[in-house]
């Protein structure tokens, strides 16, 4: 069954929301608006986001300040090498009153879960991770308990050339919409930050813009975004290139599209718009798909990272006729 486009009062309310969400994230991420708007992409996509750079440039401090930006539950995890499975998603506990076994929920079951470092952790650990988020569930001891929605993973992680760091299963990175790079502020940012932060800490000022009621209508509304047959086509033409590139040994997966096209939609949701446009995808090429590619060994030996192949592909794939791009459904 065909979902009608949303209306123009549902889409202003998003706008609206999103950018209370916006205006009370960047006075505690400053400098940034792009990254905290690729974040919002994120969770209206309803997708699970990985953020990595070297540590205290605010990797962590994002995922906060998002968590605290909506009414929700919020577990947060920080990964060490001595990190069990069971210390995400819960174990169950025998209880000698009633000679029963009592199952105690880990932090995962919130709707927004921040792990911190995650890549300290070993791969069995990490996995733990990968039912849930690709299924909003977890499976404890044979017994599958559902996740509440909306579930959002933002995740940090320090490049993999430090030290105690495990690099992420192809999986896992996978099962990640988007990876960001927090980067550096500019100077001008930076001073401003030393003059918020001097006193008082501004996250601890951060009131909640919405619920995870309204971020979970947010989600749907940003699903019946309409997508021309051009725009899909599209997608599917730049991930088939991811394939195709000798660049590469592994290209992007099915999943990568389905997930690029959602998040396109989130985008074009919080410019007020009802329908796609290559743009969108163009914008969110590099974030969704580098960090699913593996490069060959001549483009590593070269320095030619996935970032840039992925540029590459998004210049030379041929961008649909705004005809194509804008055409409606009939009926």
């Amino acid at each position: 069954m065909v979902q009608p486009v949303p209306s123009s009062t549902e889409l202003d309310d998003l706008v609206e929301t999103t950018g209370r969400m916006r205006a009370g994230i960047e006075r505690v991420v400053t400098g940034r608006p792009e990254l905290v708007r690729s974040t919002l992409a994120v969770l209206l996509a309803e997708g699970h986001l990985l953020l990595e750079d070297v540590p205290g440039v605010g990797k962590t401090t994002l995922a906060k300040a998002l968590a605290r930006s909506i009414d929700c539950q919020v577990g947060r995890i920080q990964f060490t090498p001595d990190l069990l499975p069971s210390d995400l998603t819960g174990v169950n506990i025998f209880r000698a009153q009633t000679h029963e076994f009592e199952f105690r929920p880990g932090p995962v079951f919130s709707h927004i879960v921040i792990g911190d470092e995650i890549n300290r952790a070993s791969p069995k650990t990490q996995s733990a991770l990968l039912e849930c988020m690709q299924e909003a569930q977890a499976t404890v001891d044979g017994r599958t308990y559902a996740l509440p929605r909306p579930f959002l993973v933002v995740a940090t992680q320090n490049p993999v050339e430090m030290e105690g760091t495990y690099p992420l299963p192809e999986a896992q990175r996978d099962r990640f919409m988007a990876r960001l790079t927090v980067g550096y502020p500019s100077v001008d940012s930076e001073l401003a930050m030393l003059d918020l932060q001097e006193t008082a800490d501004p996250l601890a000022d951060l009131k909640p813009a919405t619920d995870a009621t309204h971020v979970a209508a947010m989600i749907d509304t940003t699903r019946r975004l309409y997508a021309a047959p051009g725009v899909k086509r599209y997608v599917v033409d730049l991930v088939t290139a991811t394939r195709q590139d000798q660049g590469l040994r592994l290209g992007a997966s099915p999943r990568a599209a389905i997930q690029l096209l959602r998040a396109a939609k989130a985008v074009a949701a919080m410019d007020g718009r009802d329908h796609v446009l290559p743009d969108d995808v163009q914008h969110l090429a590099v974030p969704v798909l580098a960090h699913r590619l593996l490069p060959s060994t001549e483009s590593r030996l070269s320095g030619r990272g996935t970032d840039a192949i992925v540029t590459e592909i998004v210049e030379r794939v041929p961008v649909p006729s705004p005809a194509a791009a804008t055409g409606r459904r009939v009926g």
